[in-house]
């Protein structure tokens, strides 16, 4: 199994089969996960590299602790403790990473097209780890392993992401994974939230969160991106939770057997009630151990990609 690509920057550009063929590499390294020994020598000799430059805590240790089980060499690099402070730019960083004989860079940035720009100039191979309000790829294929894997299937489910989709690169991504595997997906938000071209992207908009949940099989709740909003798009917390906030009641309105999702971290009592984050419904945590055994299927076959 190949992916026949050096990098992987984005959902936009991965054809069907491609993104089929990342959840398939990901079904034995689960299993992985849930041996004595959480370990395989698929990257022995290969040096991982997390190049993070804003903060993270799931994504950068679940691609940590994807490397190490597949027995590579990682370096957690912290631009906070480095040149970077100094002045040098992300190219100047990642060459002289790479004269380390780096295999795998890690890239999360701030600036949308980052990693794009950094998969030019290195040999190395480039994951998109989430740049600005761009794309957030392995987040999507994660997403859609969960629901494969609990729904047997993606092909004809309805889904509704909720929340802030102006600011969230998890949205776009599972935007195009999920209507490239034929998932029916609709978008909900506050008006002030919902850039205009979604409904271009062949995803039905809605304003109204209780009149679009009936028949949804899934739900995607969305963190609420105060930092990145720069300004208030909303009267107040307590008056986006009445509207947009997922509540039992609103689950039980879908009439379906229906998972709820959340790419974390959760504001609990916001964008999601607690008795609905712990509740059989959800698959967050679950989300979170799926996205291990992803990106170790993805490291592979990149590596296998690269030779």
């Amino acid at each position: 199994m190949s992916l026949k690509r050096k990098d992987l920057l984005d959902i936009a550009s991965l054809t069907k089969e491609e993104i089929l063929l990342i959840l398939e590499a990901a079904e034995p390294f689960k299993e992985v996960s849930g041996r004595e020994i959480k370990k395989v020598p698929a990257l022995r000799g290969k040096t991982v590299v997390n190049l993070f430059f804003e903060p993270s805590t799931r994504t950068r240790t679940s691609f940590e602790l994807a490397a190490k089980r597949l027995s590579a060499d990682v370096i957690n690099f912290s631009p906070l403790t480095s040149s970077v402070v100094k002045g040098e730019t992300l190219l100047d960083t990642a060459r002289n990473i790479e004269s380390m004989q780096a295999d795998i860079i890690i890239l999360r940035h701030s600036s949308a097209g980052a990693a794009e720009v950094l998969a030019r100039a290195v040999r190395a191979s480039v994951i998109n780890a989430g740049d600005g309000w761009h794309e957030h790829p392995t987040q999507a294929l994660l997403d859609a392993f969960t629901i494969k894997e609990k729904k047997g299937r993606i092909e004809g489910l309805r889904v509704v992401i909720v929340g802030d989709l102006a600011h969230s690169r998890v949205a776009r991504s599972n935007i195009y994974a999920l209507t490239k595997l034929g998932a029916e997906v609709s978008v909900v938000g506050p008006p002030t939230m919902i850039p205009p071209y979604l409904d271009r992207l062949g995803v039905k908009v809605w304003y109204d969160f209780d009149a679009a949940l009936p028949g949804q099989d899934v739900i995607i709740m969305l963190r609420l991106q105060l930092e990145r909003q720069g300004r208030c798009l909303f009267p107040t917390l307590r008056e986006y939770a009445r509207l947009y906030g997922l509540t039992m009641e609103r689950v039980r309105r879908t009439g379906t057997d229906t998972l709820i999702m959340h790419p974390g971290p959760m504001n609990r009592g916001v964008e999601i009630a607690p008795d609905v984050a712990d509740s059989g419904a959800a698959v967050i945590l679950e989300q979170v151990a799926n996205g291990v055994a992803v990106r170790m299927g993805l490291m592979y076959l990149l590596a296998q990609s690269s030779g």
